[in-house]
């Protein structure tokens, strides 16, 4: 696994790239410096240099890549998968406190979501599924909080639970005379 921090263009370099790419299947490659402009490496560059093989998550938005005519869609990493389903979760089982095993929980659920197995797929699910991507998160993180002995409200049935927290944002239409 390759990880970026760097704020550094180009610090990916395709040599580097190749090299890994010759030990591993399916590389991981993960530029996460912000904005764009200041990525280690463009997906593009990097599904080029490893024949499409490169599992990418981004640190900034970028669009799809065509290659070898396959769309890959690039994910970004981004806090924003896990943040909601921890909060639903505290608030559906009273945790007491967010502990580390529950943090290692939502990424655990998260990972599930990945389909690595479908060519082009994105690493990671994306924004528009955040309310299942919440659901699945806030489920496995009520059942590590409920291990460790955190959760204060017992939940007989974790499913109904979680959904019985999560806010519906559906407004009525107003007409007005």
């Amino acid at each position: 696994m390759l990880i970026g921090t760097s704020a550094q263009p180009g610090a990916f370099t395709e040599p580097v790239i190749r090299q890994m790419a010759a030990h591993v299947e399916r590389p991981i490659i993960l530029p996460l410096s912000n904005p764009t402009t200041k990525a280690e490496a463009v997906p593009a560059d990097l599904l080029a240099w490893t024949e499409g093989r490169a599992l990418i998550a981004t640190g900034s938005p970028f669009g799809p890549v065509e290659y070898d005519g396959v769309r890959h869609t690039i994910a970004q990493a981004n806090n924003a998968l896990v943040f909601p389903g921890i909060g639903l979760a505290v608030a559906a089982c009273r945790a007491t406190r967010v502990s580390d095993g529950m943090i290692a929980a939502s990424a655990r659920a998260v990972a599930t979501l990945s389909r690595t197995n479908v060519r082009g797929a994105s690493l990671l699910p994306g924004i528009h599924d955040l309310r299942a991507v919440s659901a699945t998160v806030a489920l496995a993180v009520v059942a590590a909080a409920e291990e460790e002995g955190l959760a204060t409200r017992p939940l007989s049935d974790r499913i109904q639970g979680v959904y019985d927290q999560m806010w519906d944002p559906r407004y009525p239409k107003v007409i007005a005379d």
